[in-house]
């Protein structure tokens, strides 16, 4: 499974913070958990493929969770989407969407299978295939909420390859009734038990999200012995009486509930927009749980990266910014630049000039460029009637280095297949 963040931010989205959404990758299907408001954009720019969307689960009826849903069915509908969906979500989710469809006079042109969930139940199995199923459980939030586990269904053990060889097996039927926990008959008579054969059945991989939600046991019965466990830490711990008023977790009760369920990795999200830098959030659930990770939007998160890696290639990368550390091409990093510049050319001191040579007396004492135009006037007047080389002379003598040019790229998406 392949785990990527589309969105990380609370309540309104910032200049670098999309609002909530995760998809999960498994097996060239993906499922999407939460779709909020430019859910369908982060997926091209994660280079997530919007067709290969099989379930879409929505954790409550908070707008930031749901605002996306409808421009993505729409773009499906546009995309001439014939394979079913499957939307989980509270009771009324069928209601909002084919009211939305009526009010734009669209008829979809693939089915809908809406699994609504009413509030009063403990525990519910809402997908169940042949090979994984997804749970759900209501969390502590101001109103109806959500959290769900995607869990693989255990895996055959492996197949001892030479003891069947021995044992006179060689038909692949063989091998797969093995594989099924099945025993095998031989021409001969002979029994062979798939026990023998067959290792111990694989644990499969789990997920498990959770937002929305102050501490509560339900929480850690979803991430028991989870693979990967998204939690949300919308405020720090500074902040818990405001947590516990709009019905939010710390970053200390995200680690709370990673310790108790004993997940192999924490990774939170939904920071509020208040911190611009949410290492603070990270340092204090690292405090109380290792590993944790922050949730950074389109960078995949692998169960198995020896065999994952690759697979999701992210096709944009947006860069954060921050002036207060020059990170921004403003006037500072060209003043920078320049003295940079200044210092690598710096004359050593008793080391001989470059134009200490019978070559180099006739540059003059203004350097090499300088003497040359002032020895080829005609050769510096052809040259100065180009307009780009006038900007790079300007640059330098002003003691700037000259910006870089700014184009409009060919994306991506000028090659992406739509269907």
């Amino acid at each position: 499974m392949i785990i990527v963040p589309l969105g990380v931010a609370s309540a309104t989205p910032t200049a670098t913070r999309h609002l909530a959404s995760v998809a999960l990758w498994r097996e060239g299907e993906i499922h999407l958990f939460d779709c909020g408001e430019n859910a369908q954009m982060r997926m091209l720019q994660a280079g997530l493929k919007r067709s290969k969307i099989e379930n879409i689960f929505i954790s409550h009826f908070d707008v930031d969770h749901y605002s996306g849903l409808i421009g993505l069915l729409s773009t499906l509908q546009l995309q001439r989407r014939e394979k079913p969906l499957t939307i989980v979500g509270p009771k009324g989710i069928k209601k909002y969407v084919e009211w939305n469809f009526k009010f734009a006079n669209i008829d979809l042109n693939f089915k809908i299978n809406y699994k609504e969930v009413s509030e009063d139940f403990e525990v519910d199995r809402v997908i169940d295939h042949d090979d994984y199923y997804v749970e759900v459980r209501p969390l502590n939030h101001t109103k109806f909420c959500m959290g769900f586990r995607f869990q693989e269904k255990d895996k055959p053990g492996k197949v001892d390859a030479v003891k069947a060889e021995k044992l006179g097996i060689s038909e692949d039927a063989q091998y797969k009734a093995l594989k099924a926990g099945e025993d095998v008959e031989l021409e001969d008579g002979t029994i062979i038990k798939s026990y023998d054969i067959v290792g111990h059945p694989r644990p499969g991989d789990s997920f498990a999200y959770i937002t929305d939600t102050k501490y509560c046991p339900n929480s850690v019965k979803l991430a028991m012995n989870t693979n990967i466990l998204y939690h949300e830490a919308t405020f720090s711990e500074s902040l818990a009486d405001k947590a516990a008023e709009t019905g939010h977790s710390t970053s200390i009760d995200a680690a709370r509930v990673a310790n108790e369920a004993q997940t192999k990795l924490l990774v939170i999200g939904h920071f509020s927009a208040r911190y611009t830098n949410p290492f603070v959030l990270l340092r204090e659930a690292r405090e109380k749980f290792f590993p944790a990770w922050l949730a950074t939007e389109l960078r995949p998160i692998y169960t198995d990266p020896a065999q994952e890696k690759g697979i999701v290639q992210q096709k944009v990368y947006i860069k954060e910014i921050d002036d207060s550390q020059g990170k921004s091409s403003g006037p500072s990093r060209s003043k920078r630049g320049s003295d940079d510049k200044q210092k690598r050319f710096r004359k050593r001191k008793g080391s001989p000039s470059r134009g200490s040579s019978d070559r180099g007396s006739s540059r003059g004492s203004g350097g090499g460029s300088r003497g040359r135009r002032e020895e080829y006037p005609e050769r510096r007047k052809k040259r100065s009637d180009s307009p780009r080389r006038d900007q790079d002379n300007n640059d330098h003598n002003q003691g700037t280095s000259r910006p870089p040019k700014h184009i409009t790229p060919r994306t991506p998406f000028d090659d992406f297949d739509r269907f």
